[in-house]
C-alpha cells in the first residue's frame, strides 16, 4: 500500500474568530472551528439539515492569514490533512482529538441558495 493519501476538502463557515498563539521557535498556531451544513431527505421524504463541526489548524504564514481574515461567519473552502492526537484532561481521563491541518485556504463567495 504505497500510494496512501491523507487529504480533506471542506467548504463551510467559521464558527468564531481565529484563536492565535505564539509558540517557541518563532512559530505561530491558529485554530478555527468550521461548520459544514448538510442537507438530505429522510426515508419519509422530509428535508433534514445537519451541521458538523471540524477543528482547523493553521501554522505560521497560514496562521497570520487566519488571524487577519477569518472572523465568525467567514465562508471558507479548505484543503488539508487529518491529524489525530491525545491529551490528558484535568480529570485524568485521556481525550482524543482529530484536527485538520490546513494546507490551502480560500475565502469563498457565499451561495444565494444557502
Amino acid at each position: 500500500m504505497e500510494n496512501v493519501t491523507n487529504k480533506v476538502v471542506l467548504s463551510g463557515f467559521a464558527g468564531g474568530d481565529a484563536e492565535v498563539k505564539a509558540l517557541s521557535g518563532n512559530q505561530k498556531l491558529a485554530r478555527v472551528n468550521l461548520a459544514v451544513n448538510e442537507r438530505y431527505k429522510s426515508a419519509t421524504g422530509e428535508e433534514v439539515r445537519k451541521t458538523q463541526w471540524f477543528t482547523l489548524t493553521f501554522w505560521n504564514a497560514k496562521a497570520d492569514f487566519a488571524e487577519a481574515h477569518i472572523k465568525k461567519g467567514t465562508p471558507l473552502q479548505i484543503e488539508g490533512r487529518l491529524q489525530s492526537g491525545t491529551y490528558d484532561a484535568k480529570d485524568g481521563s485521556k481525550r482524543y482529538t482529530t484536527d485538520i491541518v490546513v494546507t490551502e485556504v480560500n475565502i469563498r463567495e457565499t451561495d444565494v441558495a444557502n
